[in-house]
């Protein structure tokens, strides 16, 4: 499992940084699709939506971490591919972990991710568990 935490106000004072292409390069378009819809839905801001998708990215490579065991994980916070690596909602507007195929390829077994974002005031907050299938 993996827990992560995102203070708001922080995540966007950096995502409003003149010249930034943080956003571009860590959520794929349709994150970044996604999170602009709920936040009209909401009525709130895009970057509360985005500090908890980048808070499951960072639960997913600790969880990530933790299932490998010991040993060498394939990727480390320097090098994980964070746009490869996409928390989006399904039709029910529920969150998931959706993987690239070439990031799913790096997994040594069947993994089923399950996340759960959340956000309240400054905060946002995910937690995500690898189940092991195989």
């Amino acid at each position: 499992m993996g827990h992560d935490v995102v203070d708001v106000p922080a995540f966007a004072e950096q995502l409003a940084m003149p010249g930034t292409r943080f956003a571009a390069r860590a959520f794929a378009p349709v994150e970044l699709r996604q999170c602009e819809e709920r936040a009209a839905r909401a009525g709130d801001g895009t970057a509360v939506h985005l500090a908890a998708r980048w808070a499951g990215k960072e639960a997913v490579l600790k969880a990530w971490s933790e299932a490998l065991g010991p040993g060498e994980a394939p990727y480390t916070i320097d090098d994980f591919p964070w746009r490869d690596v996409r928390i989006v909602e399904d039709a029910r507007h529920r969150p998931r972990v959706m993987l690239t195929p070439a990031v799913e390829a790096r997994l040594p077994f069947p993994i089923r991710w399950h996340v759960s974002l959340s956000h309240d005031g400054a905060v946002a907050s995910a937690f995500v568990v690898a189940e092991r299938l195989a």
